[in-house]
């Protein structure tokens, strides 16, 4: 497989929204699907977020759909200095991100990086890692790398 990420197979497609549960419900009415558990982003000396190279206590609020091959993630972010509270403050509801499943996380990062995309949030989750790639001058939605330990 070539291309920058060694995939092009997307696994997420992130949504910011203001008022999950209720997000959440329209969702799983549309779909006929139950509604998801909303969980908090780990505490701050877990997740170790960093959003634009400084740490950031901020925490958003989950809940994930699973899609056959694709899993739908709404995000409710807190107050505190990140992607999700900056792109929500500035373009409102929305598409966040695409992600994509992928090894070598400090490699993948160098390699955008080396193409002009810089490395806006990184953090920890329980079982792995992800960090948001401001992609979105090109392809007009942010990329986000997920590593699974």
């Amino acid at each position: 497989m070539s291309g920058l990420l060694g995939t092009n197979v997307i696994t997420q497609i992130g949504i910011l929204v203001h008022d999950i549960d209720k997000t959440s419900r329209v969702y799983a009415d549309f779909f006929g699907m139950d509604v998801p558990p909303a969980i908090l982003t780990d505490a701050p000396e877990i997740a170790r977020t960093e959003f634009e190279g400084a740490p950031s206590p901020a925490r958003a609020r989950l809940a994930f759909f699973d899609m056959g091959s694709l899993q739908m993630e709404l995000i409710e972010p807190d107050e505190h200095p990140s992607t999700w509270r900056n792109d929500l403050n500035e373009h409102g509801e929305g598409v966040h991100h695409i992600a994509f499943q992928i090894a070598g996380m400090a490699e993948k990062i160098s390699v955008l990086e080396g193409k002009g995309y810089a490395l806006q949030q990184k953090g920890e989750y329980t079982g792995g890692r992800y960090a948001y790639m401001d992609t979105a001058p090109d392809l007009k939605v942010l990329v986000e790398l997920l590593e699974n330990d």
